[in-house]
């Protein structure tokens, strides 16, 4: 029994001490794994939507700075042309290699003098846990690590960070007493203090991660995350579409992206008439817009088409030859995208409308297949479904 704690423990009290410091390990490890996932998650989820809607987003700022410039330019009132101020301000200016040079150096960060207590501490660390007090190469790097969070927390004087080190080490499984030993009680209800400690933590961090707006946005649809981006980036052609044709009318009728913006054509019967799914708002009438676009019809025989349904859809049928990528993995997997032009499908033209915006914004040379699979399906072209199926749109 330790000198500071003179109580005595019977066999069934520290059985119980064991197997609540077990169960929080448990909790422990199983909370830090969902909260770092949840962090890739999101960050993976802010990456895809920023790429991949954030063309759709410069788009409508545009239209709206146009429409506020056109009804200033004509009514000349000072309040219009205010707003048409501000709507030209929100617009995002086009990346400038120049202005990063011009662009302020940080200032130098403060330098920080350690005080007493975190040498105590830094002292203390470094003599129980430094790499040379073990011949072991696998406890020579865990200690190597630890030491180097060690010394970051006490460059940055930070006392928080060290006295939370210092609770970790003591309490780690490796410096453990042996189950018999009279220190074990003690260090049982530290490690149990420690472990309470982490899981706040990690409780308080999801909590944080989940009300960012990037993971309100994955929440609603935490298992199909590809499918709210597709439903997002149909609201931003819809509002688009309504954008431009009020443009168009505040123009008199003329085509506010000139006479070479490419039209849509209409390859078969409606898509709207096929069949649909429940689970997807795709409308044709909100993919029109100023890309390059063909009709299901026009599609050359050898042409590289590239399918972004996802893989429910494709294995009902699919055009045979063509290259499978789902909208969601489009950026992490564009070294496999061939370097010629692309015509890119999806069911009725809304993902593949998206797919093709950023692949032109990125210099390649990409076409929306106008009404997707079903206008492919009405014009008669060849498909195929998986495991020699019969195929048809889904």
């Amino acid at each position: 029994m330790s000198a500071e704690s003179p109580v005595q423990w019977s066999d069934h009290e520290r059985l119980l001490l064991e197997e609540r410091v077990a169960a929080a390990e448990l909790a422990w490890l199983t909370l830090d794994v969902d909260v770092e996932t949840l962090r890739v998650e999101i960050d993976n989820f802010a990456l895809v939507h920023h790429r991949l809607l954030g063309p759709l987003y410069a788009s409508l700022d545009e239209l709206d700075a146009l429409i506020a410039e056109t009804v200033a330019a004509r009514s000349g009132d000072p309040e219009a042309l205010r707003r048409a101020s501000e709507a030209r301000s929100r617009v995002a200016e086009p990346d400038d290699p120049a202005a990063a040079d011009l662009a302020p150096e940080p200032p130098a960060a403060a330098k920080v003098r350690p005080d007493r207590d975190a040498q105590r501490i830094y002292r203390d660390l470094a003599r129980r846990a430094h790499p040379d007090l073990t011949t072991d190469p696998a406890e020579q790097e865990r200690r190597s690590a630890f030491i180097a969070r060690v010394n970051e927390a006490y460059a940055q004087g930070d006392n928080a960070a060290l006295e939370e080190l210092a609770g970790e080490w003591s309490t780690a499984p490796e410096s453990a007493p042996a189950p018999d030993s009279p220190e074990r009680p003690d260090w049982l209800l530290r490690r149990l203090e420690w472990l309470t400690a982490r899981i706040g933590q990690l409780a308080a961090e999801q909590v944080r991660l989940e009300r960012t707006p990037m993971g309100e946005l994955l929440l609603l649809a935490p298992q199909e995350p590809e499918r709210l981006l597709e439903e997002l980036a149909e609201q931003l052609l819809g509002r688009a579409a309504e954008r431009r044709a009020e443009l168009e009318r505040l123009l008199g009728g003329a085509d506010p992206q000139g006479p070479h913006s490419g039209g849509r054509h209409n390859g078969g019967e409606d898509p709207s008439q096929h069949r649909s799914r429940p689970d997807s708002q795709e409308n044709p009438t909100m993919f029109a817009q100023a890309l390059p676009t063909t009709d299901a019809a026009s599609v050359p025989a050898d042409a590289a088409l590239l399918d972004v349904r996802e893989q429910d859809e494709w294995d009902a049928g699919h055009v045979d030859g063509a290259l499978h990528i789902p909208i969601g993995q489009v950026i992490a997997r564009l070294g496999e995208l061939p370097d010629e032009k692309l015509y890119v499908v999806c069911r009725v033209g809304g993902r593949s409308a998206q797919v093709v915006q950023y692949l032109v914004g990125q210099g390649r040379e990409a076409v929306n297949v106008d009404g997707g699979m079903f206008a492919w399906e009405a014009a008669g072209r060849p498909m195929v479904g998986t495991d020699g199926r019969a195929p048809f749109v889904l």
